[in-house]
Formats: C-alpha cells, sequence, structure tokens
C-alpha cells in the first residue's frame, strides 16, 4: 500500500497558511498552494495497517487506503473515482470536515497520522481543474416524483443519489439561493462559494429541479407537498439556535452567529455593499468556542474589529489525547484553526471556563460591556468562583453556542411527524419518518453534527427512498440512523 517505508521517510506536513497580516485583508480560502509532489509524498505514508481503522472514523466509509495508494502512484484519474464512490462533495469535507478519519488512522498511534484530508481535497480540486467531473444524468427515468426540503449537504447528497437513481427530484429552499448553512453559514475564507455553484451546475445538468425561495409549511403546505410527491425527504437541518436569556439580552448589537455570519456571506455575493451587521471598530465579544465561533472570529477580524475577545464556558481542552478518550476515537482537543491563529496575532482573547453574567447598555439601548465571572468545571455545575467577575467591553456580541434542533413551527408541525427525545424528527433503518413516504437525514434527525455525517445520511437516506418507490437495493446505504456521532 503506497511507500512501504513512507510513513518513517517522510514527516506529516501540511500546506502554509498565508500570511496573517495578507488574508485579514481578503476573503479567499486561507492555504497556500501544496504542490503535486508534495503531496504524493504524504499519500505515501498510508501504511499497509491490516485493518484501516480510517474507515471506521469516516462515516462515508472512504476509501482511504485505495485513493492514497493511486495517488502515490500518480494515477489521479482512478484516485477521484474511488474517492466520489463514497462521497459526492469531498470538496466540501476537505475543507470543513475535522477529519475524524485522521484520528482513526493506525499511524497515529504512536506519530503523526496521515494528511488524509489534504489529500482528499487535493484529489477533488484537480479533478475539477482536468475536466473529470462530469453530469451523470441517469439512463432510465422511474417517472417516480421526489420532494427535498432543504439544500445544506444532507439534501444536496440525497438529491444527486436519487436523480441519478432516476427519479425526478425536485430541492425546496426556503432562502434565495442553494446550499444552506454551507451558503450562509460557512464564511467565504473557509470555502468559497464557487465550490457550491458548480456542483449545483452538475446537478441541473443531470435533472435535478431547484426552487429557491420557497418556505414549505408557508408557500406551499405540507399536504400540497405530499400530494404532489411519491416521497419527501425532510433535511432542513437543526436550525433552533441556543439563546442566552439574561439581563440585557434586548440590547442592540447582540446576534446570533447565524444573523452575523449570513449577512457577511450576502457581501461576498455581491447582494449588498457593507453587511447590516458589521465589526468594524468595534470591541466584538464571541460566545461560544466551537466552529462557528472561530468563524466568527475570522470575519470580525477582516471587518475591522478594534477587539475581538472569544468565551467558552467549558475548561481548556488538553493539545494531546487524554487516556479518557483513547485511539481509535474522536478526542477533544485544543485547536488552533486559522481564525484563532488570526486572533492571536492580533492580540486578542480566548478565555476558557468563563460564565456570562450579564450585558450592560448604554443611554441608547446598544450593548457596550459585558460582565463575566470564572466558574468551576461541568463536573461542579459551572459554579461561579467568587472573586472572579469582571467587565469587558462588548459593543458587538455573537452568541455561536450550538443549535438544539430542528424548527418544530411550520414544517414539521404541519406534517405531525413523530420526534424523539431529543426533538429530532424520529425515523427508522430506513430513515423513514413516522409518516409513510416521508424520510428525514441529517441534522433535522441527527441533531447538530458534523458535514461528513450530513452527508453520509443524505447517501443513507436517498437508498431508503429508492428501496421504498422501486423495491431495488442498488443505492449504497453507508450508515444506521442510530449511530450516533463521534464529536
Amino acid at each position: 500500500m503506497a511507500d512501504p517505508k513512507g510513513f518513517m521517510t517522510h514527516p506529516r506536513e501540511l500546506p502554509q497558511r498565508r500570511p496573517v497580516d495578507v488574508r485579514i485583508r481578503d476573503w479567499h480560502e486561507v492555504y497556500e498552494d501544496f504542490g503535486k509532489t508534495a503531496l504524493e509524498k504524504q499519500a505515501s505514508r498510508c501504511m499497509d495497517c491490516g485493518i484501516p481503522f480510517c474507515h471506521q472514523g469516516c462515516p462515508l466509509g472512504n476509501l482511504i487506503p485505495e485513493w492514497n495508494d493511486l495517488v502515490y502512484r500518480h494515477d489521479w484519474r482512478q484516485a477521484i473515482e474511488r474517492l466520489h464512490a463514497t462521497n459526492n462533495f469531498p470538496e466540501f469535507t476537505g475543507r470543513l470536515c475535522p477529519a475524524p478519519c485522521e484520528t482513526a488512522c493506525v499511524l497515529g498511534i504512536n506519530s503523526d497520522p496521515v494528511t488524509i484530508k489534504r489529500v482528499e481535497v487535493e484529489i477533488i480540486d484537480h479533478a475539477w481543474a482536468e475536466g473529470w467531473v462530469q453530469p451523470q444524468p441517469p439512463a432510465v427515468k422511474t417517472g417516480h416524483r421526489v420532494a427535498v426540503v432543504g439544500s445544506g449537504p444532507a439534501g444536496l447528497a440525497a438529491a444527486q443519489q436519487l436523480t441519478r437513481a432516476g427519479h425526478d427530484v425536485v430541492v425546496y429552499e426556503r432562502a434565495d439561493r442553494i446550499g444552506g448553512l454551507l451558503r450562509y453559514g460557512i464564511p467565504e475564507f473557509k470555502m468559497e462559494k464557487r465550490h457550491i455553484n458548480r456542483r449545483i451546475q452538475q446537478m441541473t445538468a443531470e435533472g435535478t429541479e431547484f426552487r429557491t425561495s420557497v418556505n414549505i409549511g408557508v408557500d406551499i403546505t405540507a399536504g400540497e407537498l405530499r400530494r404532489t410527491h411519491d416521497a419527501v425527504v425532510l433535511s432542513g437541518g437543526a436550525t433552533a439556535w441556543r439563546d442566552l436569556p439574561m439581563s440585557g439580552r434586548e440590547l442592540k448589537g447582540i446576534h446570533q452567529a447565524m444573523e452575523y455570519l449570513p449577512a457577511s456571506n450576502r457581501v461576498q455575493e455581491g447582494d449588498h455593499e457593507e453587511p447590516e451587521i458589521t465589526a468594524a471598530g468595534k470591541h466584538v465579544v464571541v460566545i461560544g468556542g466551537g466552529d462557528t465561533g472561530a468563524d466568527c472570529i475570522g470575519t470580525a477580524l477582516r471587518q475591522g474589529a478594534s477587539s475581538v475577545t472569544q468565551l467558552e464556558i467549558m475548561p481548556c481542552p488538553p493539545r494531546s489525547r487524554p487516556d479518557s478518550q483513547p485511539w481509535p476515537t474522536y478526542p477533544m482537543l485544543f485547536k488552533l484553526e486559522s481564525a484563532h491563529e488570526e486572533l492571536q496575532d492580533k492580540g486578542g482573547e480566548r478565555v476558557y471556563a468563563m460564565s456570562t453574567q450579564e450585558f450592560v447598555g448604554d443611554e441608547d439601548g446598544n450593548v457596550k460591556a459585558l460582565r463575566m465571572v470564572e466558574v468551576e468545571g461541568p463536573q461542579n455545575g459551572f459554579k461561579p468562583i467568587p472573586g472572579t467577575e469582571r467587565e469587558i467591553p462588548a459593543e458587538l456580541v455573537t452568541l455561536a453556542m450550538g443549535f438544539l434542533g430542528p424548527e418544530k413551527a411550520g414544517l414539521i408541525e404541519e406534517l405531525g411527524v413523530e420526534l424523539d427525545a431529543r426533538g429530532n424528527v424520529k425515523r427508522d433503518a430506513s430513515y423513514k419518518t413516522s409518516l409513510d413516504g416521508v424520510f428525514a437525514a441529517g441534522d433535522m434527525g441527527r441533531g447538530q453534527s458534523l458535514i461528513v455525517w450530513a452527508i453520509a445520511e443524505g447517501r443513507a437516506a436517498a437508498a431508503g427512498v429508492d428501496r421504498f418507490l422501486t423495491g431495488r437495493n442498488e443505492l449504497p446505504s453507508p450508515i444506521a440512523p442510530t449511530a450516533r456521532p463521534m464529536v
């Protein structure tokens, strides 16, 4: 498999990020070009490990050792074929997935794991450049009509699989553009939207129909949707955000991350000259230490914030794998994403084990400061530590504290689908809900999770729909809906 000695002769290497002072002046992706020679060396580090635990780490079951070997042998054309066999959109996962495959890499037991994610994204970028990614319209049509509600990664994956299986697929999206949170929740510097646009062009050429600015449950009733389609896939995501109700929450200048980030993305789409919500010249506080919080940091710095502080109620995670999270599980480790590097360079702070107590406003009703206190760990119920209270300036606050599941008002309530104990849409082993012909995929049924899980669930739900409509068992179904995420 690849170079038998590659993991001993080549250290793990990643492409360089562009200098901070350069990249925060634009919205382009942060990484420099890596080069095919360097990438092939990294692919050669893939061991002939006998049991590739990277397969277990990847919800899609990506054939990682196979395409690593093909890249090492310069067979890039076959490498993209093997990559596309399990993943409809590797340019999305290669940029946005936290790579649970790498934490499950056997080489990672006593060394640095293979740079699986980088190999993945270089394969698909090379394939696009060479013109190898072409539409794959079905040879035979089934005559069945399927509605996919939501155009995030789960909905797009389900739609592409079902279209290629011969069904007439219509994707309904309530926003004005296709892509869901990929479009408006992910900043341009993390993934340029041209990657979405060319996939939409491919899917349109294959026969998928896209309808934007259509809110199912408002513009079209749930009953009408079911009457006009033979099956429905619910893939609207977990968009009910977690709020922070406390004194001062009503002040102007406090926004959910998914209010703040789309405003910036719309500028990049050319809708506005300036964002409706901007950090320019302001002291910014980001509440929430996850990926969405990092997206808010990078966006605020590019908008010209005076200062940025990130608050996280959990204690600072360890920098190396703790004994309680052994290989091959996904460990919760300290991350230094590109936005964190930018924050560090510009003198910002990442503050852990800190809880917000109150938002302080000025005479005009604008937020001007935030009062907070250090807390003990979750084992002690985040109990405040006396004497640690302090106040910091805050003229823009973004709440990036995750999501509570799908929105219930509208489509879900109108359909009357059964929910599970966590408030997500309940489904069986074929991803079918309590309603005949209605399926659920992605975060709407799973709860807030990863893009790689969304694509895997979209593919699996498509297999369930195809069996329901035709009795066939041809589409791959990589996972069961009862499987829980490792992060």
